[in-house]
């Protein structure tokens, strides 16, 4: 008989062939990182379902609609293929899901977010690392892949900073506004206080104040003045909202 141990290794090495080639920052890489994380989340809430949790964590990506369209994403096809092929029971398979549906960045703008501890742990886990130095390099990955815009930074279009999930990806993976360094005003900097577990929102504090050191020392050096007022004014709304 298989043991739990031996499934999980067989569903990481099929994670890792669905995912191979990826040059958006969505690749194992990403994956490993978040499954570590939220199993150190998961040693503060031991209410968790360990399980589903490393389940979740490996699995979490591969229907992801930048990735495989929205239509597949929201089937969820590959990751109910890859439990099928390795013989997780119908109950399991339903419970992760039913987590994974309910975590993503585009899912939150229409006020849906993980309700069980499980999807709490990893939703805070995946954000964690889209943010801080790890997160600055996926996002640049994505900013320069297939899937991004192609965009580094043009300091004549500003950020949306109240993109709604229609303006987000209704038209595909990217938007008019969009860039690497417009993402962290659309998306990034708001992560940590998105954060639903404690571990996560002390781990978002460390990684956010990394994000907002290298912006600064990025307009500095490109000697936009202006876009270093507009980051200012941008953390003090955000401390603003935080406080409500």
């Amino acid at each position: 008989m298989t043991s739990f141990e031996e499934t999980r290794t067989i569903i990481r090495q099929d994670v890792e062939r669905t995912l191979f080639g990826d040059n958006s920052g969505h690749g194992i890489d990403h994956i490993d990182r978040v499954y570590a994380m939220a199993m150190r989340f998961a040693d503060e809430l031991p209410d968790a379902n360990r399980k589903v949790l490393m389940l979740t964590a490996l699995l979490h990506d591969v229907d992801d609609y930048k990735l495989v369209g929205k239509e597949q994403a929201e089937k969820l096809s590959n990751a109910t293929e890859i439990m099928q092929r390795a013989g997780i029971d119908e109950s399991m398979q339903t419970a992760i899901k039913g987590v994974i549906a309910n975590m993503g960045y585009s899912k939150a703008l229409r006020g849906v977010r993980p309700i069980a501890l499980e999807g709490m742990i990893v939703s805070d886990a995946d954000m964690c690392d889209a943010i801080g130095a790890s997160g600055t390099i996926r996002c640049l990955q994505y900013a320069l892949s297939d899937k991004g815009s192609g965009v580094v930074f043009d300091p004549n279009v500003w950020p949306n900073v109240d993109i709604t999930a229609e303006q987000y990806n209704s038209s595909g993976n990217t938007h008019s506004t969009d860039s690497f360094v417009n993402h962290h005003f659309e998306k990034l900097l708001k992560l940590p206080t998105m954060m639903m577990t404690e571990p996560g929102k002390r781990e978002a504090v460390v990684r956010g104040d990394v994000m907002v050191q290298f912006l600064g020392a990025y307009f500095r050096e490109q000697n936009f003045p202006k876009w270093t007022k507009f980051l200012d004014a941008y953390l003090i709304s955000l401390h603003e909202v935080g406080k409500k």
